[in-house]
């Protein structure tokens, strides 16, 4: 590979032809200080393996959905995300491209390559991930909310079983060590988000949230009691936005973790993840009511029955598998009212506009009448 064919400062861009050429060369030796990380043979024209070519396989395009870095697709095929910021490794998304490849975990855009580059002193960032490209893709906070306005919920059980088989790909990632950081309990852990949520919900919505307290805290109970469940490999950011429906299906998207948890242990229950995957239908519901006018009584029983649905799935595929043991029902509770803190803080530090969906969903739950 020549050094044209690799980025200088800053990322390519769509129609300047880097991106393709990248591309083209994929296949030859990388120059220093580059080098490749392979996954999955690329389909005709641009890797070995067989397939249809694209009438026209080097025409690029961008994606502008992604603010925070670049994205090129390049004949419709092939997806490469440029890192507006290098990345240092280790990475979560390598490793995860290496692991699902290796357990065969069809549910995700397909992982190709990585980009990276070793400094003067040896420490190697992430520049860029090629992956295939999902032709009709939308993420959930559009697809979701379309079921939500139309009240189907069949979708459900399909999602529970993607969950499950991520799981069980992710159940046999090799154990790493926990950093001291790490170690706090899930308790403490819940109970210092519900006090930061507490301390940066202001207004009405801030009044509302204190005066359930206590009741939110008796939620977080059960975590005081020891966390026997497996620990496993987990998604970390698990919400329907990180779930796309395409032409052919659904995949999983985004395994960096949790940005907005510091320092997040990558191997929790794996109930971490179904909570916020439960939660999300949630949100998803409330997006419905505030931006489509669906009845809200209509979108809190589609929550609920979204939310079965899921779960019933999820349970028969871990079932299934020999693997019962993955899921804690004791910890959805608390680790879900410990989301809806997280979303607080998030909205409250990032996105005011969005504390609507956590705060419509704690209303739902811990109205006058359920205490």
């Amino acid at each position: 590979m020549t050094s044209s064919a690799l980025p200088g400062t800053g990322a390519p861009r769509a129609g300047e032809g880097l991106t393709a050429a990248f591309l083209a060369a994929l296949s030859e030796p990388v120059p220093a200080p580059f080098a490749v990380r392979h996954y999955l043979p690329m389909p005709a024209p641009y890797g070995p393996a067989e397939g249809p070519v694209p009438t026209d396989p080097w025409a690029e395009r961008g994606i502008d959905v992604d603010q925070t870095n670049h994205s090129v697709v390049v004949g419709e095929r092939i997806v490469v995300k440029w890192l507006a910021e290098p990345a240092p490794l280790p990475h979560p998304t390598l490793a995860a491209f290496a692991h699902l490849t290796e357990t065969g975990f069809a549910y995700t855009a397909p992982p190709y390559a990585a980009l990276t580059r070793v400094g003067p002193s040896g420490d190697e960032t992430l520049l860029a991930l090629v992956t295939g490209y999902l032709p009709e893709a939308s993420d959930g906070w559009e697809w979701c909310v379309d079921e939500a306005e139309a009240g189907r919920t069949g979708f459900s059980a399909t999602l529970g079983r993607l969950a499950a088989d991520l799981h069980l790909s992710l159940a046999t990632f090799p154990k790493g060590a926990l950093s001291p950081s790490h170690r706090r309990s899930e308790l403490d852990r819940a109970a210092a988000a519900l006090e930061e949520a507490l301390g940066l919900t202001d207004g009405e919505d801030g009044a509302w949230l204190r005066s359930r307290e206590p009741a939110l805290r008796a939620g977080l109970a059960p975590l005081a009691a020891p966390v026997t469940t497996p620990r496993i490999r987990i998604h970390g950011d698990f919400h329907v936005g990180q779930i796309l429906r395409w032409r052919d299906g659904y995949a999983v998207i985004d395994f960096d973790g949790n940005p907005t948890v510091a320092e997040a242990d990558p191997y929790q229950p794996a109930a971490r993840d179904v909570a916020q995957l439960t939660t999300s239908l949630e949100h998803v519901a409330q997006v419905a009511v505030k931006r489509r006018g669906t009845d809200p009584s209509a979108a809190a029983a589609w929550a609920a029955g979204a939310r079965a649905g899921l779960l019933a799935a999820y349970r028969l595929r871990l079932a299934e598998a020999g693997r019962p043991d993955l899921l804690d029902d004791r910890l959805l509770g608390p680790f879900e009212i410990e989301q809806e803190c997280r979303e607080l803080i998030y909205s409250a530090r990032h996105l005011p506009r969005w504390r609507y969906a956590p705060m419509g969903v704690l209303r739902t739950r811990f109205t006058e009448e359920n205490h």
